[in-house]
C-alpha cells in the first residue's frame, strides 16, 4: 500500500454504505525487511515463502502484530469501524502443512466462519492476518501455528462466506499474456494454459488459484492493480479493470 492509496478510504465507504467487506491482509515486504536485520535471506518456491521455525516466528509477529494492528487503526482514523483477527482467533483457519520442500506453509483444510460474522454483524470490518493452526494438533515443541498465503487464505475464506466478490488488489495492472498485455477476461482453460507454459508465475500464481478454487462458489473474482486510486470502488462499480477471472 503506496503512500496514495485510497484502499483504506473505500473499505470506510462500503462500510457506511451497509455493505460487509471483509479483509485477508498479508504482509511480504515487512517480513522480508524483519529477517533483513536478522541476516535471513528470504527463499520462494512457486511464489510461496519457504518458512522455517525463525521465519514463521517473524512471519507471526508481523502479520498478527504490526500490520494487522496499522490497517486497524488506519480505518479507525478514517472513520470506520474495524476488529484484527488472525486465522488462529477462534480457530478461524485450520491447515496442514502444504509441502515439506515449503517447511511450515499451510495448506487450507477448514474455514470456520462464525468469528467473523460475529465481527461484521456487530458492525466492523474484520481484518485478517493469515496465519493458521495447524493440524493434526502438533507434537510438544513443534510450532501450532502455520503460515498462509494471504492470497490462498482470502480464496478459502470467499468460498466459506459465500462472498458476492473475490478481490484480489496488487501492483500490476491484472494478468498480462506472454506479449505483457492486460487480458481482460481468464477462462479456467486458459489460466491453467498460462500457468503451464509459466507465463503466469511468482506471486501471481496463488492468486489465481484462489480465483479458480473459488469459481462456483463467489458471484465474481477480480485482480486488480491497487496502486490507482480508487480501483476497489470502481471495481465494484463494475468499471472493466484488470483481470476477471472465470
Amino acid at each position: 500500500m503506496g503512500s496514495h492509496d485510497t484502499t483504506l478510504l473505500d473499505l470506510v465507504d462500503m462500510q457506511k454504505q451497509g455493505l460487509l467487506p471483509v479483509v485477508v491482509h498479508g504482509g511480504g515486504k515487512v517480513i522480508t525487511e524483519w529477517l533483513d536485520k536478522q541476516g535471513v535471506r528470504p527463499k520462494f518456491v512457486r511464489g510461496l515463502r519457504v518458512t522455517d521455525e525463525r521465519t514463521l516466528r517473524v512471519a507471526v509477529s508481523v502479520l498478527t502484530g504490526e500490520v494487522n494492528k496499522e490497517i486497524v487503526a488506519s480505518l479507525q482514523a478514517f472513520g470506520g469501524k474495524a476488529i484484527g483477527l488472525s486465522g488462529v482467533d477462534g480457530g478461524m483457519l485450520r491447515a496442514r502443512v502444504l509441502d515439506p520442500e515449503l517447511g511450515l506453509v499451510g495448506s487450507v483444510i477448514k474455514v470456520d466462519a462464525a468469528p467473523i460474522s460475529v465481527v461484521t454483524s456487530a458492525g466492523f470490518i474484520p481484518v485478517i492476518a493469515p496465519v493458521a493452526l495447524r493440524s493434526p494438533n502438533p507434537s510438544s515443541g513443534t510450532p501450532a501455528f502455520l503460515n498462509v498465503n494471504a492470497d490462498t487464505a482470502a480464496g478459502e475464506i470467499a468460498v466459506a462466506l459465500n462472498a458476492d466478490r473475490l478481490v484480489f488488489m496488487t501492483d500490476v495492472e491484472g494478468v498480462m499474456d506472454s506479449s505483457r498485455r492486460l487480458i481482460e477476461r481468464l477462462t479456467e482453460r486458459q489460466a491453467q494454459g498460462l500457468m503451464n507454459s509459466n507465463v503466469i508465475a511468482g506471486g501471481m500464481l496463488p492468486k489465481i488459484g484462489a480465483c479458480l478454487m473459488a469459481l462456483g462458489n463467489v458471484g465474481a473474482t477480480h485482480i486488480i492493480d491497487g496502486r490507482e486510486p480508487h480501483t476497489l470502488r470502481d471495481a465494484l462499480d463494475g468499471k472493466s479493470l484488470g483481470t476477471r477471472v472465470g
